[in-house]
């Protein structure tokens, strides 16, 4: 039996998440003279804000079109990001203080650089505009009542009710678990009768077990500039050799694209022609080890960790094409077939989540579910590592604000 249940109808909504579409649905909504309420799990807003880009946070990107999204409809974000696009973004925070710096591949950072200006645009703005942001409260149930909802909440010690004819479950995906997350907003879905598209990590470090991973492991912390690709798609960023397989931006990237048991290839000299290098040089200094070349084109270290794979102690004269064709397929073409990935703790964000085919595009409510919208992180939206899914969850935030 719940204590303390009461009846409150003085919000227009309760947004369930204090993250970046959670806060800026309530800004947004505070704008245009609606009140909200926010509830927050944890004892801070923004909580994943301020860890991302390194505690830098990226909040959006240049580059931003509906092709840097995964989901089962490639179209529905286009809806969003033309009621808000990276220009409103920028323009946004602007106005309130944040310029913004262009970093690798479009990346928009704060010029100060710190991640916790972005919170306290939103805390303030919520502050100034009456939208209550309440931390350490969990709310417990979502059910329709009297053509609203009920929202049920454990807050100090004590279990509460409030009812409101909207509900936006801004709740995230399943990464971090020590920041808080939960399948919660999952979960609300399913008792709605509402279609779940299976959530995996993604943006994840991929593992590499076997016979393989000698060779990761002494090259642990050495990072290199590769292109990495599939079947499906491909991207040129640095990879990081770890002691138990590989991260860094090209494989985060392509994990997303990424099923268990598939293997995907890495051209680790991208932009020139390995046999093409050895030729040249040994035009000149044919007495040279193989070795020597890839130190300068690597690390001594990545050098001498590729003898186990290539005649590293030969001279570059001595050569055969046999022993060419081995160097180019390994360094243009080396296949990789992880073991696994990291799992949600070491994942930026979740792929995956409410079915798309469940909401309206332009609103973001459910269509079974008058009154209940859907943003952010838990909708079947998943951006590529650089901004992209900042800028999903602002502009998520935007659309449902305009519709409560």
């Amino acid at each position: 039996m719940c204590a303390n249940l009461t009846k409150q109808t003085n919000f227009d909504a309760i947004i369930i998440g204090a993250g970046a579409c959670g806060l800026m649905c309530a800004v947004q909504a505070g704008f245009l003279g609606k009140r909200t309420l926010v509830m927050e799990k944890n004892d801070r807003a923004g909580a994943k804000i301020l860890i991302s880009g390194g505690g830098r946070c990226n909040y959006t990107n240049l580059h931003t079109t509906a092709q840097q999204f995964i989901s089962g409809n490639p179209h529905f974000c286009k809806s969003a990001f033309a009621q808000f696009t990276v220009d409103d973004t920028i323009g946004f925070f602007e106005t309130y203080g944040i310029s913004g710096q262009e970093k690798t591949l479009g990346q928009l950072f704060p010029t100060t650089n710190k991640a916790k200006d972005v919170v306290e645009v939103f805390t303030g703005l919520c502050f100034d505009l009456d939208q209550p942001i309440w931390l350490n409260t969990d709310v417990k149930s979502v059910t329709q009542t009297d053509g609203g909802f009920t929202v049920i909440y454990e807050r100090n010690g004590k279990t509460s009710s409030i009812f409101t004819q909207n509900v936006v479950m801004a709740t995230g995906g399943l990464p971090v678990q020590k920041l808080g997350a939960t399948d919660f907003g999952l979960r609300v879905a399913k008792q709605f009768g509402l279609n779940i598209i299976k959530p995996m990590p993604a943006l994840v470090p991929l593992t590499i077990t076997g016979k393989d991973q000698p060779w990761y492991q002494q090259l642990s912390g050495n990072s290199i500039f590769c292109r990495v690709w599939n079947d499906r798609i491909s991207f040129e960023e640095n990879i990081l050799f770890t002691h138990w397989g590989l991260s860094g931006p090209a494989v985060l990237q392509l994990s997303s694209y990424w099923q268990a048991g598939e293997e995907f290839y890495m051209n680790m000299l991208p932009h020139q022609h390995i046999t093409g290098v050895i030729e040249a040089e040994r035009l000149t200094n044919p007495k040279k080890m193989l070795l020597n070349l890839l130190a300068g084109l690597y690390t001594r270290k990545f050098a001498e960790a590729l003898s186990s794979q290539l005649p590293v102690q030969k001279n570059l004269a001595s050569l055969s094409k046999t022993e060419l064709e081995m160097i180019d397929a390994l360094i243009h073409q080396f296949k990789v077939k992880p073991a696994g990935d990291k799992g949600y703790d070491k994942a930026e964000v979740m792929r995956g989540g409410v079915d798309t085919g469940e909401l309206s595009s332009k609103t973001l409510e459910a269509k079974k579910v008058p009154g209940l919208f859907f943003g952010g992180e838990c909708v079947d939206v998943t951006g590529w590592l650089g901004g992209y899914n900042f800028q999903w969850a602002w502009a998520s935030g935007f659309v449902i604000a305009q519709n409560i």
